[in-house]
């Protein structure tokens, strides 16, 4: 357990691509659904454009671009073939993420652009769940449960109001820029994961986060940046 004082009172994870592997899966599963409605995207484009982001918004957004209505049934066939892919591949924790937690001695949840059925699906495959259960029964929250989802605060705002923890005292650990500028929207401390693959760290730094590529690292952030807060508070002081 990482011992050293931390002036952060809640680390709040998102969940695909942070906690588990589920992105190439995705990925690949979102670039072939873009194609059949007959868009025409490269993969960076796809990236830009739906990682990160509630299916609601990403589905609403496809239906813009092709400029009318998509076809009846359209989300509950994306989760579904997402679903079957996850079943074919298996979603694997994120490298290194189960002992970075253990290493983080402060409350923990999740706040996911993802419903809580595919939460269920990536967090139990990868055995994080099981590993985690009591630091997070009842801590995990969906952008299902907001009026807005990513890149809007609304969901952390609604994590942190849940947790009964104000904004400024929460860690966001991210790997997209559409959470990390959630995160800095909601006025909260952003670190990002960049070694997905699927977001560089030009972007995730000019949303406002703090990048890092190995989650080994994560802990050692957390406290330092908590540091600096305190030693900037006592300078204003």
């Amino acid at each position: 357990m990482f011992n050293r004082r931390m002036s952060f009172d809640l680390v709040i994870f998102d969940c695909d691509g942070t906690l588990v592997d589920s992105e190439p899966a995705s990925l690949a599963v979102l670039e072939q659904f873009v194609a059949d409605l007959g868009l025409t995207m490269s993969h960076d484009e796809v990236v830009r454009a739906f990682v990160g982001r509630p299916a609601s918004a990403s589905l609403e957004l496809m239906a813009t671009m092709l400029g009318r209505p998509l076809p009846e049934g359209s989300a509950a066939e994306w989760e579904r073939r997402e679903f079957e892919a996850f079943g074919r591949s298996g979603v694997p924790a994120v490298e290194g993420v189960a002992d970075a937690i253990d290493q983080i001695s402060l409350p923990i949840c999740i706040a996911s652009s993802g419903s809580h059925a595919r939460m269920a699906v990536t967090l139990g495959a990868s055995g994080l769940i099981d590993r985690f259960r009591a630091r997070l029964d009842g801590r995990i929250f969906s952008a299902t449960e907001v009026a807005r989802g990513k890149p809007f605060p609304d969901l952390f705002l609604h994590a942190a109001a849940r947790m009964n923890v104000e904004p400024s005292r929460c860690a966001v650990i991210e790997d997209s820029p559409a959470g990390v500028t959630a995160a800095v929207a909601a006025g909260m401390t952003a670190f990002a994961y960049a070694a997905g693959g699927h977001s560089n760290v030009a972007d995730l730094e000019q949303a406002g986060a703090v990048t890092f590529m190995k989650m080994a690292e994560l802990p050692e952030l957390v406290y330092a940046a908590a540091r600096t807060a305190e030693q900037s508070a006592i300078h204003r002081n």
